[in-house]
């Protein structure tokens, strides 16, 4: 862990330089599902659907939707994007020809999908308030951004240390079917938890998803509690640690 060094901003740079190539169509297609969402669910199922906590379904799902986002958009970025960088364009090889460690190289890949992840979730905001949906309060734009941040490490970090072991991209399968995708249906995002069979209920608090949804409807509504800092404190202790264990694993890949 010595090796990691400021030299991680260069692998952001060069990942960013030719992100500006696709940035057009990226933002489009980031904006398509968002718009899917929103629409179908928020407008289309929410009409016939009654009042949360008193307020339209579309402002129950925006908060969840935002959190899924950045959630989705980093874990993919470290997943595919990583993989294809590694190992169909030897990018990494050349990287480690130069004074560039494997620390800085994983560290740079997490902080760019970090920035994806904002990307999607400012988005996923962006059309939201289109649709009338905002934060209880100018200091929530704050702490929404914060949230989205610490989301997009954890995920980030959590799907590095997937990729440091995948030998081929059908290995992604397993995590995104067997983890991304429960967790988003099954995390608050889409329906209330509290009327769920205890165990259920229980099981969910172990999905960091669950608690950052949690943290995001808080800041919607204004309505704040002790336990939501407990949240937070969860999602950075679980994301430091997967970041150590990305550093450990993908070096252990890139240097034999």
């Amino acid at each position: 862990m010595n090796n990691l060094s400021s030299r991680a901003l260069f692998i952001v740079k060069r990942n960013m330089w030719s992100y500006k190539d696709f940035v057009v169509p990226t933002i489009l297609v980031s904006l398509g599902e968002p718009l899917f969402y929103l629409v179908a669910m928020g407008l289309g199922l929410g009409a016939y659907m009654g009042a949360f906590g008193g307020k339209p379904y579309l402002n129950f799902l925006v908060p969840g939707l935002i959190t899924t986002s950045a959630m989705l958009s980093s874990s993919f970025e470290c997943l595919y994007g990583t993989f294809v960088r590694m190992i169909h364009e030897k990018m990494f090889d050349e990287y480690l020809a130069t004074p560039i460690s494997a620390e800085d190289i994983v560290a740079g890949e997490i902080i760019w999908a970090v920035f994806r992840g904002l990307i999607s979730g400012l988005l996923m905001l962006f059309v939201s308030m289109i649709l009338g949906v905002y934060p209880a309060s100018l200091f929530g734009y704050i702490l929404i951004f914060v949230l989205m941040a610490t989301v997009s490490f954890l995920f980030s970090s959590l799907s590095m240390i997937v990729t440091s072991f995948a030998p081929n991209f059908d290995f992604f399968n397993y995590y995104t079917e067997l983890f991304l995708t429960p967790m988003f249906f099954f995390a608050g995002v889409f329906f209330p938890l509290d009327k769920m069979p205890f165990f259920f209920k229980l099981a969910t608090q172990l999905l960091p998803l669950t608690h950052a949804v949690a943290i995001s409807r808080a800041i919607y509504s204004g309505i704040y509690a002790p336990l939501l800092i407990v949240r937070f404190l969860i999602l950075l202790a679980v994301g430091i640690v997967c970041f150590f264990l990305a550093l450990y694993f993908m070096k252990r890949r890139l240097i034999k």
